[in-house]
């Protein structure tokens, strides 16, 4: 079996036998398994589809094939449920933690890529909804119709942590984006202002620079000795006339 492959026999065993009182464990398995999916997949909506359909459906088959006396199928699929959330809360931070750097990083949260993952941050709640919806609404599933709408509806109705968790990082992501965009138009202001006043000082250098070597060549121009006349010029010029 691939790494990233969900054993659906050992779930399906797991809620065939489970009791009345197990829910806590099936909820652990279930984040688990799909928790150790997603981790061998690219975190993209379409693999995410792919491993919440698997673990549903093998949570349904279990479901129906448990015959303990007193078992509370609508307990088992909730703990599920909270299990699918519960690894998609951690797939959450995980890309909080990735875009948080790629931020830190100066990377623009408009880019192609970042936008993508954003998109689908914030539609990630409504898929694992959806997901379940379809894949728990099989024709041979009909008997646990009832107990999924009930588990689907309470969750949609308060929210998962997976969606609460989503909307808080996309909220942290853009003050965190606006913050680090005033920081740099900030440095870019300081930056300008430190340009302007080095190039008023560098100027005022230039024009003192300019003044000293005016100074300095007019103090030379008069201490230098002035050319003697020639003795007898004129009276040869008159003795040529």
């Amino acid at each position: 079996m691939p790494k990233s492959a969900i054993d659906q026999d050992a779930l399906i065993e797991m809620f065939a036998s489970a009791s009345a009182k197990q829910t806590a464990q099936l909820r652990e398995a279930v984040s688990q398994a799909t928790l150790k999916a997603l981790q061998g997949r690219e975190m993209s909506l379409k693999n995410i589809k792919q491993v919440i359909k698997a673990v549903t459906e093998a949570t349904s088959t279990g479901a129906l094939q448990n015959v303990t006396p007193k078992v509370d199928v609508e307990a088992m699929l909730n703990g599920a449920m909270a299990g699918m959330d519960d690894a998609l809360l951690k797939a959450v931070e995980a890309n909080r933690v990735a875009l948080e750097r790629l931020v830190d990083q100066g990377v623009d949260l408009q880019e192609k890529q970042l936008k993508k993952a954003l998109g689908d941050l914030e539609k990630l709640e409504d898929t694992m909804f959806d997901t379940i919806r379809k894949a728990s609404g099989g024709a041979d599933m009909s008997q646990l119709a009832g107990p999924w709408g009930e588990v689907l509806g309470k969750f949609e109705q308060n929210g998962s942590l997976t969606g609460a968790q989503a909307t808080a990082t996309l909220e942290n992501l853009t003050n965190q984006m606006q913050t680090a965009v005033r920081e740099t138009r900030a440095a870019s202001l300081k930056a300008a202002q430190t340009l302007a006043q080095s190039y008023a000082a560098l100027v005022s250098g230039v024009l003192m620079g300019m003044s000293d070597a005016l100074q300095q060549g007019g103090e030379e121009e008069e201490s230098a000795p002035k050319s003697p006349s020639r003795p007898g010029a004129k009276s040869s010029r008159r003795s040529a006339g």
